[in-house]
């Protein structure tokens, strides 16, 4: 059974889901490898955690080369480990960051090159939300080894022990790969919350709140949500573009987002529409949220959220 490398996503050795996720599709295509770009002396730790979900190897690439300069080093390494492995896949989280280096990958190894997948099926067949949301499609790489990029949420994780047998990998990185480096990073101030586009569960404002984000950080956290905004939420400077979702944000695919205040634009849904689940709070019962809900509310979000969050903290304790 071939091989199919998947790039572990991760934060100072703290593996994150969407890793699993991508380990659980990669059983349906071959083997599971991990590929973990950090520090060896974690290799390890990080193997004992991907082993649960079918990793048979994990080859541990020392990122000392690559951590101080953006996507080049890393898609060099990743050119020469599949090179010697000839996998049937290259997976890797649909980041920013992932999506530029499986581009070039994808070159470097005359590839073709699938992003932002909501599914991978047996025989490699992916599944794409296409044009703002309003067209699922279905595709298949034809030519060299497959390089597919998967949004989060979209696999439930399986366990499954494999070996996670650990090896070494040494990657040589040119210099013209070291160009670009990274001179400062800003870290993001931690809110305790899930990454917005990780979340299993989005609880969003927008114009409706006035400003006001407390009901909906309120009810959000009694979820264990992430918390989202709408564009024009982050235009009128309540929230930072960060927790922008929609077309010039980012697109999430919880199991459950819930809009609140939140007219439903069509640029705001081809960020968001791929949710499994949809709750609108809205006081316009014709705003075009309600077409695309699987659950609507026609009231004061201000009025709502307070009192589901005291519903879903009486149901905890």
């Amino acid at each position: 059974m071939s091989e199919v490398l998947v790039v572990i996503d991760h934060a100072e050795g703290e593996v994150k889901k969407p890793t699993y996720e991508l380990l659980t599709i990669a059983r349906r295509l071959g083997e599971p490898s991990a590929v973990f770009f950090g520090p060896p002396d974690q290799g390890d730790a990080v193997a004992e955690k991907v082993r649960k979900y079918g990793a048979a190897k994990v080859y541990v690439v020392d990122d000392a080369q690559i951590k101080g300069f953006l996507v080049a080093p890393k898609a060099e390494a990743l050119q020469q480990l599949a090179e010697k492995t000839s996998p049937a896949a290259v997976l890797l989280p649909s980041t920013f960051e992932n999506k530029e280096v499986a581009g070039r990958l994808a070159i470097k190894l005359g590839s073709g090159l699938i992003t932002d997948a909501v599914d991978v099926a047996d025989g490699g067949v992916t599944t794409q939300s296409v044009f703002a949301g309003n067209y699922t499609v279905q595709a298949k790489v034809t030519t060299g080894t497959p390089i597919i990029t998967v949004k989060p949420n979209s696999a439930a994780p399986e366990e499954s022990e494999g070996a996670g047998a650990v090896e070494a990998f040494a990657a040589t990185i040119s210099d013209a790969a070291k160009t670009a480096q990274i001179v400062a990073t800003q870290p993001r101030q931690s809110t305790g919350r899930p990454e917005l586009t990780e979340a299993a569960i989005v609880v969003s404002g927008g114009r409706g709140t006035g400003g006001d984000f407390a009901p909906v950080e309120g009810f959000a956290d009694s979820l264990g949500a992430a918390v989202g905004a709408s564009r024009a939420a982050v235009d009128s400077g309540w929230m930072p573009h960060a927790f922008q979702v929609g077309q010039t944000g980012k697109t999430v695919s919880p199991q459950l987002y819930v809009a609140n205040g939140i007219s439903g634009a069509i640029q705001h849904r081809a960020g968001m529409q791929t949710s499994k689940t949809i709750v609108a709070v809205n006081k316009d019962p014709e705003a075009p949220i309600f077409e695309l809900v699987d659950f609507g509310v026609v009231g004061d979000l201000h009025a709502v959220l307070p009192a589901a969050t005291e519903k879903v903290k009486e149901r905890k304790g």
